[in-house]
């Protein structure tokens, strides 16, 4: 097979705070298609059509001692990686062939050669858009589904709080939320957001977190009985909001943080005061790791199906920040941190 360009995003240097563009380098190589002879085990070439851009991917960024994720640092000069959807090129695995469409943890970059093909999803609706599984097929349509459904376990008429509302998690999981005859009620960073949520995700209602200097208040006058599950993205000082108007018994599940991602000392974040309240009120507060689910397929697939109905008949929309190329790859990861992505962020490789 013949030998190709091979673009690349690679991480230049460890971040702290916040990410800026200029700790990356977008680079140029050149990568031969076939995978290499002489491999100890089957591997697979995929070429690499869309990738997700995602704030965990933050916490890969630095060179920590604690274990701030459930997977390696990224190594410096070399591409970051995240989920996304490849076509294989090339195979020495009898369970893959040339033209199979797959998706799972990928390079940043044209061309990946994957060791452990066994951790790849073959897709299974390629009727749908091919994008919908870097995320409401994927990772992130999963982990909703999971959260709400396996952690939250939502009840007709129960009253649901989601943060980071409008992103690639938050905008599912308050739709399947609505689905199990819920109030949901979504936070997010500007006006536009707050009418995308209402109008094209039929929210019942939703905040402008940037207009309101007492996130307790604004939650108290959108839910006066109080909440019944809370779905946390963001942590910090909206979860000690959040804690506040719960209601006795009520469920929060714990899926991110981002707003610790960027603290240089993690000790200096939000201090919780209202932590107490999980005694006084008896409220159940679990964190949980999409890849528990990831790794058994049966339920992967049984979400998938149940997803793609959803999709199909127009019960869940689904919203996506789309960027072309990877040279615009590093604009688009910073962009998240600022709450400049509307909807799912991801980038588009190549499309064939």
């Amino acid at each position: 097979m013949a030998e190709v360009r091979n673009r690349k995003v690679l991480l230049k240097r460890y971040v702290t705070g916040y990410p800026a563009e200029d700790d990356m380098e977008v680079v140029d190589g050149t990568v031969h298609l076939a995978v290499p002879q002489g491999l100890q085990a089957p591997a697979v070439r995929l070429k690499n059509l869309y990738l997700s851009c995602d704030a965990w991917m933050r916490g890969r960024m630095s060179k920590r001692d604690d274990p701030v994720t459930v997977v390696n640092d990224f190594v410096l000069g070399e591409a970051l990686t995240n989920f996304g959807v490849s076509m294989v090129i090339d195979s020495t695995h009898p369970d893959y062939h040339a033209g199979d469409l797959v998706w799972g943890m990928s390079g940043w970059e044209e061309y990946t050669l994957i060791s452990e093909p066994a951790s790849l999803v073959r897709i299974n609706h390629p009727e749908l858009p091919l994008s919908y599984y870097t995320g409401v097929l994927g990772m992130s349509g999963l982990t909703a589904f999971a959260g709400l459904f396996d952690v939250c376990k939502p009840k007709k008429g129960d009253t649901f709080f989601v943060s980071a509302a409008f992103g690639a998690v938050g905008q599912i999981v308050g739709q399947l939320a609505k689905l199990a005859g819920c109030y949901v009620v979504g936070s997010v960073g500007s006006d536009e957001k707050v009418s995308l949520l209402k109008g094209k995700l039929g929210f019942d209602d939703a905040i402008n977190y940037r207009k309101e200097p007492d996130l307790g208040a604004a939650l108290s006058r959108c839910f006066p009985e109080g909440i019944d599950i809370y779905f946390d993205n963001v942590g910090g000082a909206t979860l000690d909001a959040a804690l506040l108007c719960m209601r006795t018994r009520g469920r929060v599940a714990v899926c991110g943080m981002v707003s610790q991602y960027n603290l240089d000392d993690p000790a200096a974040g939000v201090r919780m005061r209202n932590l107490p309240l999980l005694v006084a009120k008896r409220i159940r507060m679990e964190g949980f790791n999409v890849a528990d689910y990831l790794a058994d397929g049966p339920y992967y697939r049984w979400f998938e199906e149940e997803m793609a109905g959803y999709l199909r008949d127009g019960r869940v929309t689904y919203v996506e920040d789309v960027v072309e190329g990877l040279h615009g790859a590093p604009a688009a990861l910073v962009g998240i941190f600022q709450g400049r992505n509307v909807g799912r962020q991801l980038i588009v490789v190549a499309r064939e």
